[in-house]
Parts: structure tokens; C-alpha cells; sequence
């Protein structure tokens, strides 16, 4: 009995109060309205021509910087000629030339001079000789005298020397001498045509058809300049 008296009492503060805050708060809308339907009117005008509408205008195209009309032309101008009032320069030259000097070098005369020399050895007393391989040794004999007197011969002179000398048989140097009545009197050319035999030496061995302890040779070296 007591704890139903006691639900009664707070239903009934529940109650009253819940009342008391509706009342305070009448502006509460408790019910629902009804939404008001609106009609939208819409009116089509028939005559466009009625309409003011003003033309769009586009905008004016901008031509690129190297096909416009107005291009701008450059024109070559000549700058004004210097003219040094102050001296500038010659004075700075003046100082230079002053204060350094310049020698011009000196050449050396070289002993040997630059020609176009032509030696030559013409065969001698062939035709009386019918061995072919004495020959073609005779002839291997002379170019090797020819190279040598010309990497020897270095100056301007003219002539022809006469030398007679004998090889023996492994290709060996055995004596050379100058005859001097058929030769130049030019003691250079001479010194040279001795001095080429020399280096030539030694020469190939004699062919197995030279069967002779040692062979005599006469040669003429002739120098020339073309």
C-alpha cells in the first residue's frame, strides 16, 4: 500500500511539472501546419524582336609580335669616330716602348745548305765484259756507293772523281785510291768520294759464279746540282 501511495504522489509532481513547462513555453508549435502550396506563373514572350538585347562584341585578336603590321625596324647606325683628346693612348704606348725593349733574335748561318743534289756513278768499261753476274754485282757495288755519297754530299760544289778499288771475296774493303789526273781538284769532293766507298763497305759476298780471291772496280762518282 505504501509504495503505490508513494508512485501516485510522483506522478503527480511529474505531471504538474511537465504542465507548468508547456505553459511558460507557449510559443511551441505542438501541431503541424499545413505547407502552403505556391503556384509559379511563367509567361513566354513570343516576340523576340520585343527583346533589347544587346550584340556580344569579341574582344579585338591580338596579332603575334612578328606578323604585326607595325614592326619596328631596326636600322644599322655607325658609331662616331674615337677621337682621343687626352692622349690616352700614346702615352700609354710612350711608357711601354720606354719601359721594355724588344731585340730582335739573331739567326744562326747554318754550314749546310739546302740544295737539290744529284749524284751519279756511269758505268764504266761494261761493254768489254760478257760475265751478266759480274755485272749485276758491279751494279749492286754502285748503288750502295751512290746512297752513301749522297747523304755525305752537302754543299754546291761540281764534279767528278775518279776512284779505283778491290773487294775481296766475303765483301770486304781491301784498298781504294783516287786517281787524281782524271779526278776534280776540289779536295772537298774528294774527301767525300773516298769517304762514301768507305761507308758502303763491306758489300755482299761474291756469287758462287765469281770464283776469285778478290775483283778490282773503277767507279766515277759525278756531283751535280739541279
Amino acid at each position: 500500500m505504501y509504495s503505490d501511495r508513494v508512485f501516485q504522489i510522483a506522478l503527480l509532481i511529474s505531471v504538474i511539472t511537465h504542465g507548468v513547462i508547456l505553459v511558460q513555453n507557449s510559443h511551441l508549435k505542438l501541431f503541424a501546419t499545413k505547407k502552403i502550396e505556391q503556384k509559379l506563373e511563367v509567361s513566354y514572350i513570343k516576340n523576340l524582336q520585343e527583346l533589347k538585347i544587346e550584340p556580344i562584341i569579341a574582344p579585338p585578336k591580338k596579332e603575334s609580335f612578328m606578323k604585326s603590321s607595325s614592326k619596328i625596324m631596326a636600322q644599322k647606325s655607325i658609331p662616331p669616330p674615337f677621337i682621343d683628346k687626352e692622349n690616352i693612348f700614346r702615352n700609354s704606348k710612350e711608357i711601354l716602348s720606354q719601359k721594355y725593349t724588344f731585340n730582335k733574335p739573331s739567326f744562326i748561318k747554318p754550314d749546310i745548305i739546302a740544295i737539290r743534289k744529284k749524284i751519279t756513278l756511269p758505268p764504266i768499261g761494261l761493254d768489254k765484259i760478257n760475265n751478266p753476274t759480274y755485272i749485276s754485282y758491279y751494279q749492286i757495288v754502285r748503288e750502295k756507293i751512290r746512297r752513301a755519297a749522297y747523304q755525305n754530299y752537302n754543299r754546291a760544289e761540281v764534279g767528278e772523281e775518279y776512284l779505283s778499288f778491290a773487294i775481296l771475296s766475303d765483301g770486304s774493303l781491301k784498298e781504294v785510291q783516287l786517281v787524281q789526273e782524271k779526278s776534280s781538284p776540289s779536295a772537298y769532293l774528294r774527301e767525300i768520294a773516298l769517304r762514301s766507298i768507305k761507308e758502303a763497305s763491306a758489300f755482299p759476298n761474291f756469287p758462287k759464279e765469281l770464283d776469285y780471291p778478290q775483283l778490282s772496280f773503277n767507279v766515277v762518282i759525278s756531283f751535280e746540282i739541279e
